[in-house]
C-alpha cells in the first residue's frame, strides 16, 4: 500500500444525505444502549454467559453496520472514483477490507 493511499484515507471527508445519516446513527444509538445494558448486567454481577450472548449480540450488531456502511461506500465513494479514473481507490478499499477481516 502506498503512503498516498494511507494519507489521502484521512483527509477524504463523506457528505451523506439526511436519510442515510438518521439510519446509521440509529443503529450506533441502539449498539449505545446495547453497550449500556453491558454495563449494567455487570455491575449487577450478572452470570458470565449471559453477558457473552449480549456481547455476542453487539458484535453482531456492529458487522451489522460495518455492512451498511461498506455497501454505501462502494456503491458511491468507490464508484464516483473509478468513473474519474482514480483507480488508488480499490487499493484504499482493499486496505479497509484488511483492516475490517483481522
Amino acid at each position: 500500500m502506498t503512503k498516498n493511499v494511507l494519507e489521502c484515507m484521512k483527509c477524504k471527508v463523506k457528505h451523506r444525505d439526511a436519510a442515510e445519516k438518521k439510519k446509521l446513527m440509529s443503529r450506533l444509538n441502539r449498539i449505545e444502549g446495547q453497550i449500556k445494558g453491558i454495563k449494567g448486567m455487570l455491575e449487577k454481577d450478572a452470570y458470565c454467559p449471559n453477558i457473552l450472548i449480549q456481547v455476542s449480540a453487539v458484535n453482531a450488531a456492529l458487522n451489522s453496520f460495518n455492512k451498511e456502511l461498506l455497501a454505501s461506500h462502494i456503491q458511491t465513494c468507490v464508484v464516483k472514483h473509478l468513473r474519474a479514473g482514480d483507480e488508488s481507490v480499490v487499493d484504499e478499499l482493499v486496505l479497509t477490507l484488511q483492516k475490517l477481516m483481522k
